[in-house]
């Protein structure tokens, strides 16, 4: 039977006369006398105890970003732990732990989700790693199957791809690289999910580029462990034979429609893809040789930090070999329900960046699992009312 207990400050153990005058009471009584903390004390064996560091063949999280990332990978049953001890509650069993939340607490604490908005903000000034983040937080979502009702088997935006076994897909390479920059805010405010982190990120790259405000709630709850990772094969792949019948197939199964497909394929506005990660694109192009930050790949196009409408321009017009055009690119304009809504992006900027918002935010939320319900809003947008509806219908795992 799995052992609750509750994380409170230790206070000092009752005198042996108070222990003695106690145990004349009887059991009830007697722990009623006990304040809360030293029943905690009390009932934490060292078994659960051990949980809270990593073994000695793993690193130690006290030595860094990246050795506690190394320490996360190889510790796959160990979730996320709110520290904020008045609220949070830990579940033990079998070797493991995760969160169970208590009254009033919810997945993530409003309040360290806007201080790690700021820290994501000053690590894209420096890193330069928009396109990297949103990347993450998409693959986090994009496993989503909504034929399956039962979370977390589902797939969707659960923080599930914070380990190593679906860090492995083929899909997924590099991404390792944007775990390691997210540890160290993730660390910092440890009341907020993966999950959450994930989709923040994302959202936040693409404002910070010059994009549209993606209307986001939060409260998304972690999966607990690697066997709740979902099998390698969900997400889409640049170069299949009939690419616009596989991006119907892979969007289509995420509850998703030709219009959302166009409107996210238009993030590719940012971004390089390395031939040594993806097998495609060229090593490097003059737009990409200098920078900023790692040189190399291939854009898609020409100011590849900025958010715009230039993926679609440059697709349509075809003209610059050193800018990229995948095949599931150039389908946008040549399946003939695609072409309707790319024609549009490249035309009229206002209208791609409004419908990309809302597919965005839609895509953020597939397979959540949220807590509250209705989801966080940390910003008040005026879309909050439409966004909190949607977490709670993709929380049930209806459609």
């Amino acid at each position: 039977m799995a052992e609750r207990v509750l994380l409170t400050p230790s206070l000092p153990l009752p005198s042996q006369p108070s222990l003695t005058k106690m145990a004349a009471l009887g059991g009830a009584a007697a722990a009623r006398m006990i304040p809360s903390a030293t029943r905690a004390s009390l009932s934490l064996s060292s078994s659960s105890r051990s949980l809270f560091s990593c073994s000695s063949k793993s690193s130690s999280f006290s030595s860094g970003s990246d050795s506690k990332l190394d320490c996360l990978l190889s510790s796959p049953r160990i979730s996320h732990l709110f520290l904020n001890q008045r609220r949070a509650e830990v579940r033990v069993s079998r070797g493991g732990y995760g969160t169970v939340s208590a009254p009033n607490s919810f997945a993530s604490d409003p309040d360290q989700l806007k201080n790690a908005r700021e820290d994501i903000k000053e690590l894209l000034r420096t890193k330069f790693c928009h396109p990297l983040l949103i990347r993450l937080g998409w693959h986090d979502a994009g496993t989503y199957n909504k034929n399956i009702e039962e979370w977390p088997q589902r797939g969707g935006a659960n923080g599930s791809l914070r380990y190593e076994v679906e860090l492995k897909h083929a899909a997924n390479a590099g991404l390792v690289n944007a775990l390691k920059l997210l540890q160290p805010i993730k660390d910092k405010y440890s009341s907020v999910t993966y999950a959450d982190l994930f989709q923040l990120a994302g959202a936040t790259a693409v404002e910070e580029a010059g994009g549209p405000k993606i209307p986001m709630i939060y409260g998304r709850v972690d999966v607990s462990g690697p066997e709740q990772c979902p099998e390698e094969g969900r997400l889409p792949d640049a170069g299949p034979p009939s690419p616009a019948d596989h991006l119907r197939q892979v969007f289509y199964r995420m509850g998703l429609n030709d219009k959302e497909i166009v409107a996210l394929s238009g993030a590719h506005t940012l971004g390089r893809s390395r031939p040594d990660r993806s097998g495609w694109g060229k090593p490097e192009t003059k737009y990409t040789k200098d920078g900023p930050g790692a040189p190399g790949g291939q854009s898609w196009t020409v100011q590849w930090l900025k958010f715009d409408n230039s993926y679609f321009k440059d697709i349509k017009q075809k003209k610059d070999e050193d800018l990229l055009v995948l095949p599931t690119d150039a389908a946008l304009f040549e399946d003939p329900s695609f072409k309707v809504y790319a024609e549009k992006y490249a035309e009229d900027q206002e209208a791609f960046f409004k419908d990309y918002a809302e597919a965005h935010a839609k895509l953020s939320n597939l397979g959540a699992k949220f807590d509250p319900p209705e989801g966080i809003v940390i910003d008040g947008s005026p879309n909050a009312g439409a966004e909190k509806f949607q977490a709670a219908k993709y929380s049930s795992g209806k459609e």
